[in-house]
């Protein structure tokens, strides 16, 4: 089953390793097949990655985008200490991310993330 996405004027996205800026129109694609895919309003860069769940997020988007769980690893758990040391009461929501990447799942594991960057924010007001 294809996905469909429909782009706004100029909004980009990221399928596989390419970026593809939409035109002046609004547009919507069917994508078929297994490439990673990211729209603007979820993708994060290293300046944008400012609290430590976003950094964590960045970490998993990395994982996703570049198809590799291992090169990433390490450094995905130390951003998951390092937050569980300040933010206890996150563990569950981790713990669920962390399933979901064994198991392959990392967009969802990101989806996962989104709502924890959503909690973070309210901590942080």
């Amino acid at each position: 089953m294809a996905l469909k996405v429909e782009l706004k004027p100029f909004e980009r996205i990221i399928i596989g390793q390419s970026v593809i800026t939409n035109s002046d129109a609004r547009t919507r694609l069917l994508i078929e097949g297994e490439a990673p895919i990211l729209r603007e309003k979820d993708i994060l860069t290293a300046e944008t990655a400012n609290t430590p769940v976003k950094r964590l997020y960045l970490c998993v988007q990395m994982m996703y985008l570049e198809n590799d769980i291992p090169k990433y690893q390490d450094l995905y758990m130390g951003f998951v200490k390092d937050l569980l040391e300040a933010v206890p009461s996150f563990r569950k929501s981790i713990e669920t991310a962390s399933k979901l990447i064994l198991s392959g799942s990392l967009y969802n594991s990101l989806k996962e993330l989104r709502k924890l960057i959503k909690r973070e924010a309210e901590l942080l007001k």
